[in-house]
């Protein structure tokens, strides 16, 4: 069965020139690289914070409960969490700002709500997110020395072996699914309509897809993670289609946040989706301080 592509219609159409799908792919690895470098992007993270219920200074001088890098003000202010209220009193003296003007006092949205509170000081940035129940600061560093470190994701040569036909098997209904996490005591939720039946060298093998959007995201652990690959498995995204034929392109199987930044929070592969054969494709483990 030939591997086939999708076409923005949703229809299935042979992969005929694989110079031309190769190339795109080479284009797609520069994107991705330039993604992790960008404003948003994980490798300028600098610090993971976890709050108290009530008040939580912050700077660079170690008498704050929240001690950020030693570039930072050495007292920047103060976070108030009262249950899911979130406030900032900002110390006198320090100038922070809040989408350009600067500010003394004002309540925060997190990562979960709608217009997110984003803070800065010289090249830092941060903002409050939400897992479960806990409340964190995520600090970035616009000028990280990460950002110069890495000049290319390690990746196995491309190999189109790895670009396979799957096949949805639907169940009679979406299956919520607990993923393990990083972080200790904190799952997530996702939601299964099915599960990819595919075969690799041959031999059947099936993943948990979860809906992302107008697409699929897959958590998956192989017998490369730990020793070529991140040890906590790969990312990858499909594109859902009208039927129920779907391409895993296992060549853009991607690190996830955590294998770049200790400060990133990242889900684990379900044990349906760790495959006792080996992807050698997509990337693999990097090595950064």
């Amino acid at each position: 069965m030939l591997p086939f592509l999708f076409s923005c219609s949703g229809t299935k159409e042979p992969i005929e020139d694989w110079e031309a799908y190769i190339s795109a792919h080479e284009e797609w690895k520069q994107n991705r690289l330039d993604r992790l470098k960008s404003d948003r992007g994980w490798l300028n993270l600098a610090g993971l914070f976890w709050l108290e219920e009530g008040e939580n200074t912050f700077g660079s001088d170690t008498s704050n409960a929240i001690v950020f890098p030693e570039s930072f003000p050495a007292f920047g202010g103060t976070i108030i969490l009262l249950d899911t209220s979130l406030a900032l009193t900002v110390h006198p003296g320090a100038d922070i700002m809040v989408e350009g003007a600067p500010v003394k006092e004002m309540k925060l949205q997190h990562d979960q709500q709608s217009n997110t509170t984003t803070m800065a000081v010289g090249s830092y940035r941060w903002f409050i997110i939400k897992r479960g129940v806990r409340y964190g600061i995520r600090l970035r560093d616009l000028e990280h020395q990460r950002l110069s470190e890495l000049d290319h994701i390690p990746a196995y040569p491309f190999n189109k072996d790895y670009v396979v036909e799957a096949e949805l098997v639907e169940f009679d209904s979406a299956r919520t699914i607990e993923v393990p996490t990083v972080i200790d005591g904190f799952n997530e939720y996702y939601q299964a309509p099915g599960e990819l039946v595919f075969r690799i060298g041959g031999k059947r093998q099936t993943l948990l897809p979860f809906r992302s959007g107008n697409g699929y995201f897959l958590i998956v652990g192989d017998a490369t993670s730990g020793m070529d690959t991140y040890g906590g498995g790969r990312f990858l995204y499909t594109e859902m289609i009208d039927g129920n034929k779907v391409t895993i392109d296992f060549n853009k199987a991607t690190n996830p946040p955590c294998a770049f930044s200790p400060y990133a929070t990242c889900p684990l592969p379900p044990l349906e989706n760790i495959l006792d054969v080996e992807i050698r494709a997509g990337e693999k483990a990097v090595h950064l301080e």
